[in-house]
């Protein structure tokens, strides 16, 4: 079953990089906007995710 709830750690574990750099890469005007901010941090929808991924080549 696919998630469809990503936080910092999902999103830093899909790209191979450190949940920092996921903070920073979220500063980013191309990086989604989250659906929800936490107590624990920012949710984003994991289809935003990967799509922005995919388009800046991060995964295939």
């Amino acid at each position: 079953m696919d998630n469809h709830l990503m936080g910092t750690t999902e999103i830093a574990k899909l790209l191979g990089v450190s949940r920092q750099r996921v903070g920073q890469l979220a500063q980013s005007e191309s990086f989604p906007e989250p659906v929800a901010r936490l107590a624990a941090g920012p949710i984003w929808e994991s289809a935003d995710v990967k799509r922005w991924a995919r388009e800046a080549g991060r995964i295939d």
